[in-house]
Order: C-alpha cells, then sequence, then structure tokens
C-alpha cells in the first residue's frame, strides 16, 4: 500500500510534524503614510503601500480610520495627481486587504491629539506590533500598551532582515 503524501513528507523530513510557525507583522498606518506614500513614488512609504496585500506584513484597518484616510486623502491639494475615483480605488483595495478591526470601546484621550489616538486604537484592538507613521512624537505613550512606533523605513528595514 502506498505511504499517503502528506505522511511521506513527515517521513522524509525524519523529526515528526512540521508546522510554520512564521508570523507576519500586523500593523496600522497613520494616515501620514497614506499621504506621503501616494504624493510620490519614491520613498519608504511608496514602498510599504506597494506591498500592501500582498502577504508581506498585515494592516489593520477600522472603519473609523478608514473615514480618517479618505477625509484628509480627498481635501483639495493633498494628493493632485489622484482624482476621486482613483483615490476610492485605492481606498477600495485597502479595504479588501485589511485585517478590519471593529472597535467595541473608546478610552481616549490617551494622546495629545485626538486623530492619533483613533490609529492607536485600531492597534490596540488589533494587536498590532507596530504603528508606523513619519510622526514619532505624537504617539508618545503607545508603548505602555506594547506597541512599537516606526517611520515606513524603519519598519521596512526591520520586515527585510527578517526574512
Amino acid at each position: 500500500m502506498p505511504v499517503p503524501d502528506f505522511l511521506e513528507f513527515v517521513l522524509v523530513q525524519g523529526c515528526g510534524i512540521t508546522y510554520n510557525t512564521t508570523v507576519k507583522p500586523r500593523v496600522v498606518f497613520d494616515t501620514n503614510v497614506l499621504v506621503t506614500g501616494l504624493r510620490s513614488r519614491r520613498g519608504a512609504a511608496f514602498r510599504l503601500l506597494a506591498l500592501a496585500g500582498t502577504g508581506a506584513f498585515e494592516h489593520c484597518l477600522s472603519v473609523g480610520l478608514l473615514f480618517e484616510y479618505e477625509s484628509a486623502l480627498k481635501r483639495p491639494g493633498v494628493v493632485p495627481k489622484l482624482n476621486h475615483r482613483q483615490l476610492d480605488a485605492i481606498l477600495d483595495y485597502l479595504c479588501a486587504s485589511a485585517f478590519r478591526q471593529e472597535i467595541h470601546y473608546l478610552w481616549r484621550p490617551v494622546l495629545r491629539d485626538p486623530g492619533d489616538d483613533l490609529v492607536l486604537e485600531v492597534a490596540v484592538a488589533g494587536e498590532c506590533e507596530s504603528i508606523v507613521t513619519y510622526n514619532l512624537r505624537d504617539f508618545a505613550g503607545s508603548e505602555r500598551f506594547g506597541i512599537r512606533v516606526q517611520t515606513p523605513r524603519e519598519f521596512l528595514a526591520e520586515m527585510e532582515e527578517g526574512q
């Protein structure tokens, strides 16, 4: 009787059942990362947005944060090269590729800016490792929730080290 494929794999490995224990980092993007990444194709923010949904990491999103993204991106002159239809398509993609986190409680204020509390709330509820932002000082206090604050460049460098 032939050995089933899965059992042959275990026998060939010689060490029992093998599990994939690779954990993808889960992050939340601050709005400034989206704005920066969509204004220019150069730089870490654009590379980070290009990797969203590829499986390199998970990004977390809530309804409130999505509305914050939309409000910021559609302000006149913020992303001059893209029209509202193109921005809607980008936001739709971010929604489709994100880990969608419901927020069941509000414990604000923690940070100086209520808009930043929105990002921190998603990071805490979504059990994110990091908040990716260009305004590191704005998130002082998030470390007490076990959440690191990194620039896009720092996050990408750390991802590359882990591969």
